[in-house]
Parts: structure tokens; C-alpha cells; sequence
């Protein structure tokens, strides 16, 4: 089962559009994610123009969820979010991972040699570098946002003028693409968290015969193989270390707080394993259980 219809299927008694926060306007990746995610559901996003506001919003209305990206295969762990994550009562009900591919789109009637300006998120502009470069005429200009260009270009009639963005965005926003697949990495996939309040969180989870994957973060005391001892534990009971993030702790010099993700085949070892590192761990806190996500195959 996959962890997309645990969740939508739960919320499809209800009629009503999902209300999803996001970071980013309409036709970012996160919205794309938010609607590769839920599958069929309908999907309202909840626009922030940052990530705290994100977990501000989400504070104020329990009701809404919440979609935060928290890794990338080329950038790394999203660090900050980590920390928001942590300071947050939200839990993590479900996580999917995209391949991140931008477009080349401009007004209809545009073409390569009449478009001179690439407007877009520095990020994306780097990681479509060597196509741009391929293209002298076209200067690459950074904007706030990767579906932020594709709008502005759109609203304002900007001729001339292609944004790099996701294909939803130029979709959304009436563009034409110019070509496809322009980034010089096509291994880059980002991670995405699905988060909601406690009490939306236990309605909504997935099925415990579904949970094998878990995150959860703590610290340790500053003593000679504390860590060694945890990872030696979780290998005994055959939980795999997906991930282990550390974080230096703020005050306190060379203590380390650490986010990991587990993922097993057995829910009871897994928590026989938390029982025995318990004892040895400080501000233990289990951040979220869910599905891990697997790609569908197509037939």
C-alpha cells in the first residue's frame, strides 16, 4: 500500500478541497508535491512566503496540513527545517520524494531566439547553468521564486522574457515551453514531509501494518561511544538508519543534537529498540511514523 491513498482515502468523506500549506506560490514544487502526494484529493495550497510563517499558519489553524521540503539529493538537508520540525508539537504523517525538473517557458509566440532574459530562483538558475550558458543571448536574471517568474512573466506580459520553473507553474500560468528536462543534474530529487497537528495526525496516520518508517530526534551526553552504543542497538534489532543529521546545540559547545530516520520490517523490534535507548538518550522525541514512500512503477 502506498502512503498517498492511506491519507487521501481518509479524507475523501469529506468534499471540501485539502487545504495544504506550502512554502511558495501556486505551481512551486511544494504545491507539485502537495498534489503528487494527496493523488486524486483536490488540493487547495495555503501559500507562506517562508518557512516559519508556514508553522506560524499551522499553529493558528489546526485543520490545515502541512508539506515542507527537508532534503535534496544535490543541496543536502534543509538544516533550518530540521529545527523547525523539532520545535513544533506537528507530526509527520507521510514523506514523498520528487524529481525536480525545470522548463524553459515564456508568453505564447516566444521562441529560443527571441527570448533574451531567464528569470528565476538563483538555485534553479545554477542548476540549469550550462543550458542557459549554451544560450549566450539569454541573460539569466534571479527572481524570488520559480513559479513566482512563471506569474509575473504572465500577469505583466513580460516579452522576451522565460522563466525556469516546474511544468505545473507554466501550466498554471498559461506559458508555453520551450523545452523540457534543462537542468544539467537529472538525478535531483527532493524529500518532502506531509505534517499535521497531534489530533488531525492520529485520525489521519497511516494503519500501523503500514508504518516502517520513523524520524526522531535527541541528544546525548557528551561521554565516550554514546553514539556508537545507539547505532550498535538499532543494528540489533534490525532497524536501517535512512538518514542521522546532526545539529550542534546552541550553548552548549560540542554537544550535537541528532535527527534520524529509521526504517524497519517489524513495528515490534522497532519499539523493543526504542525501549532499550531510551535510558540512554536525553530529549527524546518521536517527530513522526509513517509509510516510507516508494515510486509506483508504471505498467
Amino acid at each position: 500500500m502506498d502512503n498517498q491513498h492511506s491519507t487521501s482515502s481518509t479524507l475523501g468523506n469529506d468534499s471540501r478541497p485539502l487545504r495544504v500549506a506550502i512554502q511558495g506560490i501556486a505551481g512551486c514544487f511544494h504545491d507539485a508535491a502537495a498534489r503528487g502526494y494527496f493523488g486524486d484529493a483536490e488540493v487547495h495550497p495555503v501559500e507562506f512566503d517562508s518557512f516559519p510563517e508556514m508553522f506560524d499558519g499551522l499553529a493558528d489553524d489546526a485543520s490545515m496540513l502541512g508539506l515542507m521540503a527537508i532534503d535534496n539529493t544535490i543541496a543536502g538537508s534543509i538544516l533550518p527545517n530540521h529545527e523547525l520540525l523539532r520545535r513544533s508539537p506537528l507530526r509527520i504523517i507521510g514523506e514523498y520524494k520528487m524529481r525536480i525538473s525545470h522548463v524553459l517557458c515564456a508568453l505564447p509566440g516566444e521562441t529560443l531566439d527571441t527570448v533574451t532574459e531567464a528569470h528565476s530562483h538563483p538555485m534553479a538558475l545554477m542548476q540549469c547553468e550550462q543550458y542557459l550558458r549554451r544560450h549566450g543571448h539569454i541573460r539569466m536574471i534571479e527572481d524570488f521564486d520559480t513559479a513566482g517568474a512563471a506569474r509575473n512573466i504572465s500577469r505583466d506580459h513580460l516579452a522576451h522574457t522565460a522563466a525556469v520553473c516546474g511544468e505545473l507553474a507554466a501550466e498554471l500560468y498559461g506559458l508555453n515551453v520551450l523545452e523540457c528536462g534543462i537542468e544539467t543534474n537529472k538525478r535531483n530529487f527532493t524529500r518532502f514531509l506531509v505534517l499535521a497537528d497531534p489530533l488531525v495526525a492520529s485520525e489521519l496516520a497511516p494503519r500501523d501494518a503500514d508504518v516502517n518508517k520513523a524520524s526522531i530526534v535527541f541528544t546525548l551526553p557528551h561521554t565516550q561511544g554514546a553514539l556508537s552504543k545507539i547505532l550498535t542497538i538499532f543494528a540489533f534489532y534490525d532497524l536501517n538508519l535512512s538518514k542521522i543529521q546532526s545539529l550542534p546545540i546552541i550553548g552548549r559547545e560540542w554537544e550535537y543534537r541528532f535527527y534520524v530516520d529509521l526504517t524497519f520490517d517489524s513495528a515490534v523490534r522497532y519499539h523493543q529498540a526504542l525501549d532499550a535507548v531510551r535510558p540512554l538518550m536525553n530529549d527524546f522525541r518521536v517527530l513522526g511514523e509513517y509509510t516510507e514512500f516508494v515510486e509506483q512503477t508504471k505498467s
